[in-house]
């Protein structure tokens, strides 16, 4: 029965690798998408916030933090996995109990200065580790 078991591991982890080989080109081959249909959830007020905290970053920084936040969580301000939240998938410690989209923002680009200086480093982080 072990062989059994150990055949079948191997064959969930080959296909395993597989569709994430094919995820990974297909997602570096179709082309972006930079709108969210999130954004229209946003009130008035917190779109203007959200771009007084994004307005100190470059168009090429604010792209590698949209790249980012499209394979974090699809741009959602509610995704969750285990521990973390939110668009960019930020610990819940890190939030502080404020989960709310402007608190998420800023606390991205406060992470993301101390621990990888910019954005762009952070995406290249992420290429390569698939998370940053």
């Amino acid at each position: 029965m072990s062989k059994l078991k150990l055949k079948f591991a191997t064959l969930l982890l080959l296909f395993g690798f597989s569709f994430g080989m094919v995820t990974d080109v297909a997602a570096n081959i179709l082309p972006e998408q930079t709108t969210t249909a999130q954004a229209a959830t946003l009130s008035a007020s917190q779109k203007k916030q959200i771009a007084a905290i994004n307005a100190g970053l470059s168009k090429k920084q604010k792209a590698a933090k949209n790249w980012i936040a499209k394979r974090e969580s699809s741009y959602r301000y509610t995704a969750r996995n285990g521990n973390c939240y939110g668009r960019y998938q930020l610990l819940k410690a890190y939030l502080h109990g404020d989960l709310s989209p402007v608190n998420q923002e800023r606390t991205a680009n406060s992470y993301v200065a101390g621990r990888y200086g910019t954005w762009t480093h952070a995406k290249r982080f992420w290429q390569s580790h698939h998370w940053y």
